[in-house]
């Protein structure tokens, strides 16, 4: 009982009254001040409705942004051939009129934007047949133009590759459609041969009838081959340039040839 009169005591005096006022006072300043700053520094309550940005040109919007006071960001650029450079395909956040989503200022709306050029990897071809070479840019969809440089040696070989008039090197990224110079050796006392019959013939036996021909280059194509003994197996079904009897190529050719697993056909040749 004399603990507890002393407690009274102790909490009604002055003493006491007068630190926990302030501690409770401390307290609501505390609180209320960061209630206040974060209302403050995040825009409490302030409600701005996301724009339309699809269609229009990230070159126009500028004003548009500055008058809602918001941010805008490429994120990407996508090749659109059929839109004008620069034009608008997506936004994130979405328009609020789509999403009933609304942002504060400040907040940054990216976007991802129309190009009309789409870029691909230039091939290394030095050394490469010519006719291998075209093959490549044409199936990457790069236009070329062949200048031939006498040579004793690498004939019917590209010697070097350029785009704009200076050296370009396998790997460098470039425009579809650009336009690649090919210096192509070629020695003018090159006797021509005949394309032989490779039809029904395994590869084995293909490098064994090309073997007295080294001038020649074989481009291999395999279908239906899942391991070394299929490929090994496989026969020519397909050769380009084709057997024609009496004709006569540049003994730089490249020949083509697809092996098929299951061609059941055999060679006709009689050599």
């Amino acid at each position: 009982m004399e603990f507890l009169k002393k407690l009274k005591t102790f909490v009604w005096s002055k003493h006491f009254l007068k630190h926990f006022g302030l501690v409770v006072l401390a307290y609501f300043v505390i609180i209320g001040g960061t209630i206040f700053y974060l209302d403050f520094d995040t825009n409490h309550g302030e409600k701005i409705k996301v724009p339309i940005l699809f269609g229009k040109n990230v070159k126009g919007i500028q004003p548009l942004m500055d008058e809602l006071d918001l941010q805008y960001e490429i994120l990407d650029s996508i090749y659109a051939p059929n839109k004008p450079v620069g034009t608008i395909l997506s936004q994130d956040p979405r328009p609020t009129d789509s999403t009933d989503v609304y942002v504060k200022s400040g907040r940054i709306i990216r976007v991802r934007v129309s190009k009309k050029t789409r870029l691909v990897e230039m091939p290394s071809l030095i050394d490469k047949s010519e006719r291998f070479a075209l093959s490549v840019l044409k199936n990457r969809g790069l236009k070329y133009k062949i200048t031939y440089k006498a040579t004793s040696e690498s004939n019917g070989a590209v010697l070097d590759q350029k785009l704009g008039g200076k050296q370009i090197k396998g790997g460098a990224k470039i425009p579809i459609g650009s336009v690649i110079y090919l210096i192509v050796g070629k020695n003018e006392g090159a006797t021509p041969v005949q394309i032989p019959n490779l039809v029904g013939l395994t590869i084995n036996e293909v490098k064994s009838r090309l073997s007295g021909i080294s001038s020649l280059t074989i481009f291999e194509n395999y279908i239906g081959c899942m391991n070394a003994s299929d490929s090994s197996s496989a026969k020519v079904s397909i050769q380009s340039p084709e057997y024609i009897e009496g004709m006569m190529s540049s003994s730089s050719s490249t020949i083509s040839i697809t092996l098929d697993k299951n061609y059941s056909g055999e060679n006709q040749d009689s050599e």
